[in-house]
């Protein structure tokens, strides 16, 4: 029997009032097409917390399966990213205080990253919502651990290379109606685990978002177009005047659901926009959006 590797590892976290309740998720892509579905939830976090769970759950893994072989982890976030890549390096040789000389936050998660990283990974960015399915699927499971659900985890069979999963407490195993048997599922306040399977095969690929649009009638697409366009406009002007906007006004503009504004957490990307939360007015989440590529937030 050929031995089975794991090729690519997605992480995503969200959070819901940030800080509020949270998730995390991930998903493992091995050599012959399988899948290995990893996911938890927190009562009380941020979002950043939760990006950086899910990156310690996927290295741990990593870590059990004995592997040597190179892999890619992807994440959305470039708080992470840069963090373990860039900044971290210079916290450390600081005492863990930045720039400023204000403390490193969340410095607990980045020693154990730091600890869990190696040479074998090579951390990739992925722009989030843009149609690729590994991203996709971290998000679906972050967001449902957030929401208080309980997602159905799909999962793998270990063999060959991979023996066996961690070995966490399964006194508390939670029922699982989509799929039998059971999903990992970790509490980060109460460590409390549970553990469920099922084999499925999905490839990371990016979806053909196109392929709906393609059977419309031109002057369809054309109309939907220009609706994008002014859309675009409106943003860039928001940007350029330092208009605040509120999290509903923004999730109509991005034409989403307000939860999918306000769990993505206090900084993030956006088309060709930086959305920021600026301070909360009553019940009101104001956003502020500027154009470039810049990401702030922290430092070397």
């Amino acid at each position: 029997m050929s031995q089975r590797t794991i090729q690519s590892i997605y992480t995503d976290g969200a959070c819901t009032g940030n800080p509020g309740p949270g998730g995390w998720g991930v998903v493992v892509y091995f050599s012959d097409g399988s899948v290995h579905e990893i996911g938890g939830a927190s009562s009380h976090t941020t979002n950043n917390k939760m990006e950086m769970q899910a990156a310690i759950a996927a290295l741990q893994f990593l870590q059990t399966s004995g592997q040597t072989q190179p892999i890619t982890l992807y994440t959305d976030s470039e708080y992470l990213i840069n963090s373990v890549t860039k900044w971290i390096k210079g916290w450390k040789k600081k005492g863990w205080k930045k720039a400023d000389g204000k403390p490193v936050q969340n410095q607990d998660l980045l020693e154990t990253l730091d600890e869990l990283n190696s040479h074998t990974v090579k951390w990739e960015y992925v722009r989030g919502h843009s149609g690729n399915v590994g991203n996709e699927r971290c998000d679906v499971i972050a967001r449902t651990f957030a929401s208080g659900k309980v997602p159905s985890l799909k999962q793998s069979s270990l063999t060959d290379a991979h023996q066996s999963l961690p070995q966490f407490n399964q006194s508390n195993v939670a029922e699982v109606t989509e799929y039998p048997a059971t999903s990992t599922i970790i509490d980060t306040n109460t460590q409390k685990i549970s553990i469920a399977s099922h084999l499925n095969t999905m490839e990371p690929t990016i979806t053909n978002s196109a392929t709906s649009t393609d059977n419309k009638p031109p002057e369809m697409r054309v109309a939907q177009l220009r609706g994008l366009v002014e859309t675009l406009r409106i943003a860039d002007e928001i940007a350029t005047k330092g208009y605040l906007i509120t999290s509903s006004e923004l999730a109509d503009l991005m034409d989403v659901h307000a939860s999918a504004v306000t769990s993505r957490g206090d900084q993030w990307r956006w088309r060709n926009w930086i959305v920021s939360r600026v301070r909360r007015e009553g019940n009101q989440i104001l956003w502020e959006l500027e154009r470039g590529d810049r990401v702030g937030g922290e430092d070397e």
